[in-house]
């Protein structure tokens, strides 16, 4: 039985434009996000939400972690000394969002030196990571995280990661795409995004995407691709194909992955059943994107997705 869901990563101050011109202080970034939903669509249950990163010895970090523990996160923080937290700006031109970010000596870049600092976790229970997560570390310590992930698939735990490609983190495109790989090896379930992976590794269809993953030792691949079919495969030759409803009203697409990979991972954790599994994920990103921001209120609502068959 799942007790315990641990997300690893790095959770950034975010500053963001209001209607008067100035700007708002809140906290986002991907494993955090998928932390927050998490937490939001388990509510009731027995589940243990936890979220281990490094932060730094200031104000704006300490607020950071009490913001986590109101949402009902249990923290597992690194504080470092003469850092502080990364920081980035939302900027808005006729409704387009760009950022700008301040993350060169964020003290989550050290969190690889603090795994000590994990908590338990027993068989079954869920750590999750992403490729944000890896190419904010040195390569010492992205070697440090990785075999700490191995350590504790082998103790029984479900290892989850998306490889959310951000090319910017890194120096080469090839280091991205074999720390990449290195990364999924070490996980049961990968979540990646079809777009990303095309452009990065080559892939013609999501299944392509499934099928490499799935070589690499994922048992579960289940390949994102915006209002495209999601793709689901698994180590057994199962699979299908599940189209989504299609988003009418579409503000900010900003956690559309996070938000799916939660509601997602709960469900499939609750019930075992994948097809409902993935029409959760889809529900929760479709009512997440139409609202601003990264972390906005979510109920339950009725969904249309239907299944379509697998091919490919």
């Amino acid at each position: 039985m799942v007790q315990r869901f641990l997300a690893i990563g790095e959770c950034m101050i975010e500053m963001s434009p209001t209607a008067d011109g100035t700007y708002a202080l809140g906290y986002a970034g991907d494993t955090f996000n998928t932390a927050w939903y998490v937490r939001q669509v388990s509510k009731g249950s027995a589940l243990d939400v936890s979220y281990f990163s490094a932060v730094g010895d200031d104000q704006v970090s300490a607020d950071l972690i009490k913001f986590m523990q109101s949402a009902g996160i249990e923290t597992h923080m690194a504080r470092v000394t003469g850092v502080s937290s990364g920081l980035y700006m939302i900027f808005l031109d006729d409704g387009e969002r760009s950022f700008q970010y301040w993350r060169s000596t964020s003290a989550a870049r050290q969190l690889a030196d603090h795994l000590d600092l994990l908590p338990r976790t027993d068989a079954g229970d869920v750590v999750y990571f992403s490729g944000i997560t890896v190419a904010i570390l040195p390569e010492d310590g992205r070697r440090r995280l990785l075999e700490r992930l191995t350590e504790l698939a082998q103790q029984g735990a479900t290892v989850v990661f998306d490889p959310n490609l951000r090319p910017r983190l890194w120096e080469k495109i090839e280091d991205m795409r074999d720390w990449t790989m290195k990364s999924a090896a070490t996980a049961r379930i990968v979540l990646p995004s079809f777009a990303d992976e095309a452009e990065f590794f080559g892939d013609r269809s999501a299944a392509e995407t499934a099928d490499r993953y799935l070589r690499n030792g994922a048992t579960l691949a289940v390949v994102k691709d915006g209002p495209e079919p999601v793709v689901v495969k698994d180590a057994d030759g199962h699979g299908f194909r599940y189209r989504p409803q299609a988003a009418v009203d579409i503000v900010d697409t900003t956690a559309a992955g996070d938000s799916f990979n939660a509601a997602f991972l709960v469900e499939y954790l609750r019930q075992g059943e994948l097809q409902a599994a993935v029409e959760a994920g889809c529900e929760l990103s479709r009512k997440v994107i139409s609202q601003r921001g990264a972390l906005v209120p979510i109920a339950k609502a009725e969904s249309d997705d239907e299944p379509v068959a697998a091919h490919g």
